[in-house]
Formats: C-alpha cells, structure tokens, sequence
C-alpha cells in the first residue's frame, strides 16, 4: 500500500482522530444543532399554520365583504324602486290636484258666462221693452201702462225663445 501514498499507521491515527473529533462535535455540536433546527421547523410550521389562518381569516372577511356589498346593491336597488314609486305617486297626486283646479276653474267660467248672458238677456229684454213701449206709445199715440206693456212684451220674448228652442 506504499505504493499507492497510504501509510497504514498513519491512517489509524486519522481515523482516530476524526472519531474522536466526530464524537465531540456528536456530543457538543449535533444536539445543539438539531435542537435549533427543531426550533427552527417549529417556527416555520407556527408561521405556515399561522398564513393559512390569516388566509382563511381573509376568505372569510371577503365573503362578509361580497355578502354585505350584494345586500347594500339590494337595499339600494329597493330603496330606488321607493322613490320612484314616491315619485309617480307625488305625480298623479299632483296631476289629480290640476285637474280638479282646471275642472274648477272651467265650472266656474262656466258659471260666470251664463251669468253675464242671462244679465245680458235681461238688459236686452229691459231696453227692448222700454223700446217697444216707446215705438208702441208713438204709433198708437197713446199712452199705456208701462207694466201692461212690459208683461206684454215679456209673454212675446217668451214664445220667442220657445219658438228659437231655448
């Protein structure tokens, strides 16, 4: 074994060595060395389980999120639908209100119309009548009773207005 460079005392002295060195550094080194790494992977798992929490905690939070903003678009949506339900209401209330003004107020012109016809009539009838005595009075050139003539003159307006279909 010369020949190929290995001394055999000197490889049982290495090899001693490196036991001895091995055992030290298994009794000093190793343990403290894998109890860190233990602690190490604890934290890491800690740490991992704590993301997948946090991440669940998240899912659920969005899910509140999106069930909240679905039922705020819901409340919304009927909270529209109201007023405009308020507002066609305001408007055939107001529609109705008009109307009745309009319907009102054509009654009245109504009313105010026929009065100024039939005080129109009666002052027609009054100057026809103070005429028909007048014109009476000159052709038979007499006088009669202005309440005869009148009664007279009113019975012929009368058959008059039968006669028009009034």
């Amino acid at each position: 074994m010369e020949q190929l460079g290995i001394h055999f005392p000197s490889l049982v002295v290495y090899l001693v060595n490196f036991g001895l060195l091995l055992a030290i550094l298994y009794y000093f080194g190793y343990k403290r060395i894998l109890r860190v790494m233990d602690l190490r992977s604890e934290r890491i798992k800690d740490s991992l389980e704590a993301a997948d929490r946090a991440k669940s905690d998240a899912d659920r939070a969005q899910e509140l999120l999106k069930k909240e903003i679905d039922q705020s678009r819901r409340d919304s949506q009927q909270l529209l639908e109201e007023a405009r339900q308020s507002a066609g209401k305001y408007r055939e209330t107001e529609r109705k209100k008009a109307q009745q003004e309009i319907e009102s107020f054509i009654g009245k012109a109504r009313e105010d119309i026929e009065h100024e016809r039939n005080a129109a009539v009666e002052e027609v009838r009054s100057h026809f009548a103070e005429l028909a005595v007048s014109a009476a009075e000159t052709i038979i050139s007499r006088s009669l009773d202005k309440k005869t003539h009148e009664k007279l003159i009113s019975d012929v307006l009368d058959d008059a207005n039968k006669i028009n279909g009034e």
